[in-house]
């Protein structure tokens, strides 16, 4: 559900230049917790609930592809006991999602490295992703256990063991795409972080190369549809210029 000023607001944006892939740094759930004087957990749970909330949103704008950033390579770092929560917590969301994710036609893909992942959690990504794979409104990559610089190893690898199969014109970037976790989607158009650091943190260093950076102090838990606007406007009064030089 969503109210008539949203419907509006769409009709709006739509007018304008809609991203076709998006991708969201959602920083800021520890700080919004700890400013309400909870627990950190809450400020995931907080997230979790935001992401629902944006994923569908971005379905009803017509973006055609959500990337977000839910657990990086360095988050293992993080305290034994949280970073048990957050799996746990992947867990109850996948398998609590799954029914209206499926309602909404969201295809879910995981990008990062499944395999230091617990067991039931490969379980229920891999059942996911085969649930939705007919899904064509939103195409919604969790990257998870994710790291842009482990990605571009990864491609390498890959890259290495198909190089009795290069094409004439050698390595090209178009090529070396196809070995990247997101492979099968355009580059990054509009990327968005919030909670107030204005940086990549290792998140789709590639595929990001010219997108649209846009960073906002707003904490992921209050990132709401007027937030969510006022990126999206911002997207639309730029002109993408991909080193060529400015049309006047």
């Amino acid at each position: 559900m969503y109210t008539m000023d949203w419907k509006k607001k769409i009709e709006e944006l739509k007018k304008g230049t809609i991203p076709e892939h998006l991708a969201i740094i959602m920083d800021g759930n520890g700080r919004w917790a700890k400013r309400k004087r909870m627990p950190r957990k809450a400020g995931h749970k907080a997230g979790v609930e935001k992401l629902k909330d944006v994923s569908r949103w971005c379905g009803e704008l017509g973006i055609s592809v959500l990337t977000v950033y839910a657990f990086s390579t360095e988050n293992w770092g993080r305290p034994t006991d949280e970073v048990s929560f957050l799996m746990k917590l992947f867990e109850t969301t996948l398998r609590k999602e799954k029914k209206e994710l499926l309602k909404n036609k969201t295809r879910v893909c995981v990008i990062g490295d499944r395999t230091q992942l617990p067991a039931k959690l490969q379980e229920l990504i891999q059942d996911i992703e085969e649930s939705s794979k007919h899904c064509d409104v939103l195409r919604l990559n969790i990257a998870l256990n994710y790291g842009g610089r482990r990605e571009i190893l990864d491609a390498v690898e890959n890259l290495y063991h198909a190089v009795k199969d290069l094409p004439a014109e050698g390595i090209t970037q178009d090529y070396f795409s196809r070995f990247l976790y997101t492979y099968d989607v355009p580059d990054v158009d509009f990327l968005i972080r919030t909670g107030g650091d204005m940086r990549l943190s290792n998140f789709l260093l590639w595929q990001t190369a010219y997108a649209e950076l846009y960073f906002t102090s707003t904490y992921w838990p209050d990132f709401n549809q007027d937030e969510l606007a006022k990126a999206l406007s911002e997207f639309s009064r730029r002109q993408r210029r991909f080193g060529k030089i400015r049309e006047v």
